[in-house]
């Protein structure tokens, strides 16, 4: 494995909830706390592999082992480092010491590795509005209507008096900003520029190169027996960053990687089906969100690329001002040791609220027994077997964004061209 290889370190910032520019201002902090912190796992610290491999974030905002940044896994090739070869163990007083000293350095490598962390909803009832009065939910829909680019999360916006999925976006907007209207609507606006831009139902349907995002990113989907309704529906978000083949190959190109993660995202928010809701949502109450596992094994924490780095802070940006309100909980599964040390450390800064959504843990196989409180009865036992359940790989049973051996691009004036002809 090439040097470069082993800088590999994934992506993981919960970007989906925080917005950013004006609005990022006033919350990036607790979206990158938010994402650096998971709650406590019972789990029992497993030992650091032999050999490491360097962390990477992937998608949404800064969280604990967290988008995301992409690590490298270590190959039988790579000569033993200081890093790789086990050291004789410390005694208790020496392991608090580094474990300490280790504090900053390893709760700023977390908030640099989630990609989706997103504001919490306040939980104050809703404001009583005095009849005729325009609603908060009223003044988004002028801004939105006002706006060029009619669709968001591939749901094309409407009267949200009559259109539940209209009336769910806009007030996940006013839950990501605490009931700040001027904040929410400054957001939804770059939403929708950026959207403009960006394309991202497009981006769906466009294939990417196998050799670079190949085993990197799954959607899995799983239904309440009897349900026909979006909430009878548990959604899932998979990024396995040990999948990492080359930082060069997958990171080197960051716009090509931005559109991938996207285009994963966007394909979540299609099983989320956000289209068929009925049921509208408040500050206190939002079925329509999605959980996210994030698979460290065979990743180091101790080393990113500048690639990586760079990757992450683009995505956990992007996520975080055009993804809010979409993140249910987070896992960070096969994590060191030391995270768990991270976890305690960033509860000291945190509210309980937002510390809830994450959960740092040491062994992947005890995922499954996360969920018994699921409205899927059996949800845990559909997970794959490696990560506790009884179901098929992620392979088989998970879908990502398109892969193809070989990629035509085309560029945006061609599209376009295309577009006008049809």
């Amino acid at each position: 494995m090439s040097a470069a290889e082993q800088q590999a370190v994934p992506a993981t910032a919960t970007a989906e909830d925080t917005p950013t520019s004006d609005t990022a201002a006033a919350s990036s902090t607790t979206n990158a706390s938010e994402a650096t912190e998971a709650p406590a796992t019972t789990d029992t610290p497993a030992p650091a592999p032999a050999a490491a491999v360097a962390p990477v974030s992937d998608e949404s905002t800064a969280a604990a082992p967290a988008s995301d940044e992409p690590p490298a896994a270590a190959g039988p090739s790579d000569p033993p480092t200081s890093e790789s070869v086990a050291a004789p163990a410390a005694t208790d007083s020496e392991t608090a010491a580094k474990t300490e000293s280790d504090a900053p350095a390893a709760a700023a490598a977390a908030t640099e590795i989630n990609d989706d962390a997103a504001p919490v909803a306040t939980e104050t009832k809703d404001a009583v509005i005095p009849a005729g009065e325009p609603t908060p939910i009223d003044k988004l829909w002028a801004a939105a209507k006002a706006e060029k680019h009619p669709e968001i999360w591939g749901v094309t916006l409407a009267d949200p008096e009559t259109h539940i999925p209209t009336r769910i976006i806009l007030q996940k907007y006013l839950n990501a900003n605490d009931g700040d209207l001027a904040k929410a609507k400054d957001q939804l606006i770059k939403t929708l520029h950026w959207r403009s831009q960006a394309r991202p139902v497009e981006l769906v349907k466009k294939a990417y190169l196998r050799a670079k995002f190949e085993g990197l990113g799954y959607v899995t989907q799983y239904r309440q027996e009897g349900s026909t309704e979006p909430t009878g529906n548990e959604v899932f978000t998979w990024n396995i960053y040990g999948s990492v083949k080359s930082i060069d190959e997958t990171f080197g190109d960051l716009q090509d990687f931005l559109n991938w993660r996207v285009a994963l995202m966007e394909q979540a928010l299609q099983a989320l089906d956000l289209n068929s809701a009925t049921q509208p949502i408040t500050a206190e109450e939002d079925p329509y969100k999605i959980f996210q596992v994030h698979d460290y094994k065979s990743i180091s924490f101790l080393r990113q690329s500048p690639q990586v780095k760079t990757a992450s802070a683009e995505t956990i940006k992007v996520f975080a001002q055009n993804y809010p309100e979409l993140l249910k909980e987070k896992f960070f599964v096969n994590v060191p040791a030391i995270m768990g040390f991270v976890y305690t450390f960033m509860k000291l800064f945190v509210a309980p609220k937002t510390i809830k959504k994450f959960h740092p843990m040491s062994n992947g196989g005890n995922l499954a027994a996360e969920f018994g409180q699921s409205k899927v009865v059996t949800l845990g036992e559909k997970l794959p077997a490696n990560y506790g359940g009884k179901g098929a790989a992620l392979e088989e049973q998970g879908t990502g964004p398109l892969l193809a051996d070989e990629v035509h691009e085309t560029s945006e004036l061609e599209e376009r061209a295309a577009e006008r002809e049809l």
